[in-house]
Parts: structure tokens; sequence; C-alpha cells
């Protein structure tokens, strides 16, 4: 971490730190090319993403070498323009991963890089700067910053009114992230309008059974259960389960497949895959415990319905290669199904999901 002597900067040039565009003080040993108001904003944007992406922002924000012609200059300005779509979902994605994991704090640079390159790339009133505005208003509601989600939702909501090309998944995110500031509000009726709108453009965009359409369910779903309209909210919560539950196995059946090609070819091992990038994963996380914690709470009522949930994560961290997880949520099944007395062909379905973790580590990894 090194500080910044004034008389090294240039006569005109203005320095800012990266996360809240103050007169800088420090810059990044590094790389050399960001700067910091302070340590405090230095270590919270290195923590964040700037770790991840240090190297990569040197040539982005240094001069470009001469070139001897103008198609290597033309050449030059593609490798420039793809770097920074690179770092617009890499950022993107980082950020949305920390808003799953409720890490909200950390999620606030990530979203900043991201708006940035947005708007380097597609200018300042471009419709493809709306994601990173959603982005920092969830992680300002996350952290209790009411009066500055609003800022940046309004500032979404008036370039979604001004662009003409808008998509049906920007309307889906832009009210889903409404429906989440009025229930921080609870103005619940304003609420489910706008998670009713998020449902329906997703479901446009998606269909209504993709796991796209999931997060618009399951805070409708929480908005239901907050009101006591158990009903209600037990139909939307059982939507959602269904929807991951199609998603997951409809993968794994495809990955089984193959894996089973890979064995009777090599007797090696298929690895997996959920599919999913780490932010999608994080959200399924979070929907699909958010769900089980519920489902606990009433399992003597209906231990079907939580165990349903349970095979769901064991079948989302066997994708995600995490063993000792998977086997975690199948004991947790198994001694469910023996404690309420279930079938023994339920249990031995459980019992199934164990053996096949055991068969999955005995094989070796290609």
């Amino acid at each position: 971490m090194n500080v910044i002597y004034p008389l090294a900067v240039p006569k005109g040039r203005r320095l800012c730190c990266e996360v809240c565009d103050a007169p800088a003080e420090r810059v990044c040993g590094a790389c050399t090319v960001t700067y910091y108001c302070g340590v405090v904003h230095q270590r919270a944007d290195w923590g964040s993403i700037h770790e991840k992406i240090c190297q990569l922002l040197i040539p982005l924000r240094t001069s470009m070498p001469f070139y001897t012609s103008e198609e290597e200059r033309q050449h030059g300005l593609q490798q420039l323009q793809q770097r920074q779509k690179h770092l617009i979902e890499l950022c993107y994605t980082v950020a949305q991963k920390y808003i799953f994991e409720g890490k909200h704090e950390d999620a606030v640079p990530a979203a900043l890089h991201s708006l940035r390159f947005r708007m380097n790339v597609h200018g300042l009133n471009s419709v493809e700067l709306v994601p990173a505005y959603l982005l920092l208003a969830e992680a300002s509601l996350g952290l209790g910053r009411v009066v500055q989600a609003e800022e940046y939702l309004s500032q979404a909501q008036w370039t979604v009114l001004k662009s003409t090309e808008c998509s049906y998944a920007i309307h889906s995110l832009l009210h889903r992230n409404l429906g989440l500031l009025y229930m921080a509000k609870e103005n619940y009726e304003e609420a489910r309008y706008h998670l009713a709108n998020d449902i329906y453009f997703a479901s446009c965009a998606f269909g209504t059974e993709h796991i796209r359409a999931s997060g618009g369910y399951f805070h409708l779903a929480n908005i239901f259960n907050g009101l006591k309209k158990l009903d209600l909210a037990d139909t939307l919560y059982t939507k959602v389960s269904e929807i991951w539950n199609k998603y997951l196995n409809d993968h794994y059946q495809v990955l089984s497949q193959a894996r089973i090609q890979q064995i009777d070819l090599l007797g090696k091992r298929f690895e997996t895959d959920t599919g999913l990038d780490e932010a999608q994963e994080a959200e399924a996380i979070q929907i699909l415990t958010s769900i089980l914690n519920i489902r606990e709470s009433t399992s003597n009522k209906a231990p079907q319905k939580t165990i349903f949930v349970l095979k769901i994560l064991f079948m989302l961290y066997f994708l995600m290669m995490n063993s000792s997880k998977a086997e975690e949520y199948a004991l947790r099944a198994l001694h469910l199904a023996k404690k309420q007395k279930l079938s023994v062909q339920e249990q031995n379905t459980i019992q199934d999901l164990l053996n096949l973790i055991s068969v999955e580590e005995a094989q070796p990894i290609t």
C-alpha cells in the first residue's frame, strides 16, 4: 500500500478513490493504476474484487502502445474492449455472489467496478448499465441504506424508460429489486405488484418453470409467509422447490449419461458440473436453505416436504462436487425419514443417494 506524493502527480490530473470517488492519497503497489482515499477503502476493494482483477487493470489504465498500422490499432482496440467486457461479467458475477451470500459490504466495490466498465464500453445512457445499478441497490438494501437504494433504482428506472431496446430479463430484474425495496419499506401491496411483474417478465424471457423465474416466486412467498398467509406461502415455496428440483435433476441426468460413457471408454470418472455460474450457485443455496429452514420448523406436519428440499440440496452440492455437504443433507433426510417412520421405499431411495457418493469417491478423477 503506497502513499501518493503530490509532486509526482502531473499538473491538472485528479486522482480519485476507486470506492468513493474522493481525492486519492494511496495507490495500489501491485498494479500502480488504482487509487484510494485511504487504507480502509483500499482493503475493502482488495477483499471484494481488486485481488482478482489487479493485473488485468494494467493494460486498461495505461497508454496504448504505438501501432505501425491501422489494422494493428483496430486489433488493439478490439482486445481492449474484450478485456473490459470480460471484467464487466467477472465483477458482476462476484458482486451477485456476495449478495446471495449476505456479504453486502463486499458486493459494493465489485458492483461499482462493473458499473464503471459498463460505462466505458456502452456509454452513460445505455440500458446495459441497469444490472449494475440494480446490484448496487440490492447491496444498499442489505446494508439498510434505503435512501441510497432508492437513488440507484431511480437511475435504473430512468435508464429503462429512455431505452427502446430493454429486454424482458432486465425488466424482470428491475421489478424484483423494486419489490425488495417495498418489502424493506413494509409496503407489501406495492411489493407484491412488482414481484408479480418480475415473474411475468422472467416467464416471458425464460419460461414459467425456469430457475430465473424462481427468485420472484421465492420473494413473493416470503411476503405471504410474513403476513401469515401460510397456504399461499406454502404453495409458492413448493413451486420454487419443484423448479430447482427439475433443473438439477434434468442436468444431472445429462451429465450422468456422459459420465457413464466416460467410464465405459476410459474407466475413469467424468467430472460433473451444475451448469450454473458462481452467483447462480450462491442464489440456489440461499433460496433452498431458506426454504429448508421454514420446512424444518413445520417438519412434524409435512416431513415429506422437508425431505424433498433436503434431496434437492443433496443434488445441488453433489453437482458442485462438494461431497461432504451432499452427504450431510442426505444423512439429514435419512434421519428424518426414519424418525417419521416413512416407508421403507422412501428410506431406500435416500440410502441410494448416500451410496452414490461412495461410488463417486471411489472412482479416480480425470
